[in-house]
């Protein structure tokens, strides 16, 4: 058996770890393989080093090397080569970087100015933090080099609108903290990428697909940009089953409704399933928003989907291959 989960950050990592525990230690299900698809949208490239921050958040969470509080970035951190380099006036100081994060994206860095692609280094961090024995195998969304820009409304020197400037994301969503209104959103690189290897044949071949609790905008929805990937979807013979990243009108965490604000998608679990609706079969709402999502084909089940901790994120990935089994008896009927 194969699932594939297209997977954010922290939200997508937390889901993922869930999932494993729930096939693992709740099930005893060994032999599953768990493909992630994960997000490179995020990409940036800061004092010459290509940095991830969705797969790495993905391998440190999934390798027990997270800094549980604050969800991305290593555990037991220090920054003392950030602090030297603000010392040395380098910048930007706005984006964090530990230590022991830097051996990540210099070695990411070294690797792929040596020719290796983005799955390849992928892959070689893969091992790093023990994946393949967790029966993890984690993919680019795509090798080609992609970035997210928010396009902002530029004020003139007397407050008048002199037009617009666009930022790359993590600007906008670390230093700006998304609090400056995003007009549009556009990803450079992204018409010219074509899915990483792996990616269409694990949507092709999986028994279940899942849409962890991901920013709909830009991490999934990015995934989904990337040509190919969203047409393997829909010709799926998996059942595809998602779950909200919104709970009674607000995000779980993060600024999606700034993000879906901007696309004037209305912030809601039904709001986000719509963004879905070509291909997804089952939705997972929380109990806040029971009732609020009827469409003709699609199915909803409604629980708490607070991921508290492990066991909590475990239960509601056991509700989701839950859900994605009924599904396949029906289509089976």
């Amino acid at each position: 058996m194969r699932i594939t989960a297209l997977a954010g950050g922290v939200g997508g990592a937390r889901f993922v770890r869930g999932l494993l525990h729930e096939l693992r230690a709740v099930r005893g299900d060994q032999e599953t393989e768990v493909v992630v698809v994960g997000n490179t949208g995020d990409d940036i490239t800061l004092f010459g080093l290509r940095i991830c921050p969705d797969l790495d958040t993905i391998l440190y969470t999934l390798g027990g090397g997270i800094d549980e509080r604050q969800g991305w970035g290593r555990a037991e951190e220090t920054h003392a080569v950030q602090a030297e380099l603000a010392e040395l006036g380098a910048q930007p100081q706005w984006f964090g970087l530990g230590d022991r994060d830097f051996a990540t994206h210099i070695a990411r860095s070294q690797w792929l100015g040596q020719g290796q692609t983005l799955s390849q280094v992928t892959a070689r961090l893969a091992e790093r933090w023990g994946l393949p024995g967790q029966g993890v195998r984690l993919l680019p969304a795509t090798d080609t080099p992609i970035e997210t820009h928010v396009v902002l409304d530029e004020a003139g020197a007397d407050g008048s609108d002199a037009g617009e400037r666009a930022v790359h994301f993590q600007q906008w969503w670390v230093q700006l903290q998304a609090a400056v209104p995003a007009r549009r959103f556009t990803v450079a690189g992204l018409g010219q990428a074509v899915p990483a290897p792996g990616v269409l044949e694990a949507l092709r071949t999986s028994d279940v697909i899942l849409l962890p609790p991901s920013n709909p905008v830009v991490s999934i929805g990015i995934i989904l940009g990337v040509p190919g990937v969203r047409d393997a979807l829909r010709g799926s013979r998996a059942p595809v089953v998602g779950v909200s990243p919104i709970i009674g009108g607000a995000p779980v965490r993060g600024h999606a409704d700034a993000c879906l604000s901007a696309m004037e998608v209305e912030v809601s679990a039904r709001g986000v399933a719509g963004l879905y609706a070509d291909f997804l079969d089952g939705w997972l709402v929380d109990e806040a928003d029971t009732g609020t999502v009827q469409t003709p084909r699609l199915q909803t089940r409604a629980l708490d989907l607070r991921m508290r901790d492990e066991a909590g994120a475990a239960r509601i990935a056991g509700a989701a291959l839950d859900l994605a089994a009924e599904l396949s008896v029906q289509r089976s009927a």
